[in-house]
């Protein structure tokens, strides 16, 4: 089936599931994420749940699935997506993170009629390729290169993207677009390339980070794919002795983050606004299942935005309030 044909397949499919609940004013709505955990992920889950709030009000509900971790990626979340089939989800969110084990499982949910939203990763290529009615997120690739070209801009000229999960689409953009950001700039990128276990492992990070910066001393610029690695990246260059000449930026910011960025220790961080990812995938989806209520926007972005020492007090101020 071609792209038009199973995105024209999904919105008829999902349209008539609309019709049929819209007496019911309740929608049962299943998002796949990250590990609760993760600190990313935990506010892209207050976010759908927030939304939440709305369909529980209705009678409906929100389903948090993640993985317990992110060693088999891509067939774990398929299987989620499959269980959220079963038990009788009426709309689905989910990220693609790796098309190839992941795409047949979001088939199987246009396939079965119910209303999709991808969001986090894959883009609006994913959502059309897949059927689903919208894409909500950042552009991964246009987020590695806003990281990029900042350092580039900052007169970096040789960088190395830390892959922690090797294999999963929106990482690998993550780090292609950093590299083509940097070498617009002028400079040129690299990927030094770890194994998933390493995901989430401040010592293993760390100590690769450290490693590689030893051996290859021309590197000073450095980009790191979420929070944590974006903390142990740091903490490896200053345990190779590169501390305020080797710059990094990162995707995400939790407090920590930005402390560096207050110290100095890191440049920037590129923010995707999860919380807005989660809130807007479930409101979309909600409002749609009972009131057939669509978005005329196809492709609802949420980032990149630079966080740097231009604007990190405003930023903070926001976390203050809750509202970051």
């Amino acid at each position: 089936m071609n792209m038009n044909s199973r995105l024209a397949r999904g919105l008829l499919a999902s349209a008539a599931i609309a019709l049929t609940a819209s007496t019911a004013f309740a929608a049962d709505i299943f998002v796949i994420g990250g590990k609760p955990d993760d600190p990313f992920w935990s506010r892209v889950k207050k976010g759908a749940e927030d939304a939440g709030a709305v369909a529980e009000a209705q009678g409906g509900s929100v389903t948090w699935l993640g993985p317990q971790n992110y060693d088999n990626l891509g067939p774990d979340a398929a299987e989620l997506i499959r269980q959220a089939i079963d038990q009788g989800a009426d709309a689905i969110v989910g990220p693609n993170w790796v098309p190839e084990a992941m795409d047949p499982a979001f088939e199987a949910v246009v396939d079965a009629g119910i209303p999709l939203v991808i969001y986090n990763a894959g883009g609006l290529e994913a959502a059309d390729r897949l059927g689903a009615m919208n894409y909500v997120g950042a552009v991964d690739y246009k987020s590695g290169y806003a990281g990029g070209e900042y350092l580039g801009n900052a007169g970096h000229k040789n960088g190395a993207c830390v892959n922690t999960l090797p294999g999963a689409a929106n990482i690998e953009a993550f780090c292609a677009g950093f590299n083509d950001g940097l070498e617009a700039a002028g400079g040129s990128g690299s990927v030094l390339q770890l194994p998933a276990t390493a995901f989430g492992d401040a010592t293993a990070v760390a100590q690769a980070v450290r490693a590689h910066l030893l051996q290859n001393p021309e590197i000073d610029a450095m980009f790191a794919i979420g929070d944590g690695d974006t903390n142990a990246t740091v903490s490896g260059i200053q345990q190779a002795g590169k501390g305020g000449s080797v710059h990094v930026c990162g995707m995400n910011f939790n407090d920590s983050i930005l402390a560096n960025i207050q110290a100095g220790t890191q440049a920037c961080a590129i923010d995707q606004q999860g919380y807005q990812q989660g809130f807007f995938a479930v409101s979309i989806l909600n409002n749609f299942v009972n009131y057939g209520v669509t978005i005329p926007t196809r492709e609802i972005l949420t980032g990149p935005g630079v966080i740097d020492a231009s604007n990190v007090e405003q930023v903070i101020a926001g976390v203050e309030a809750g509202a970051r």
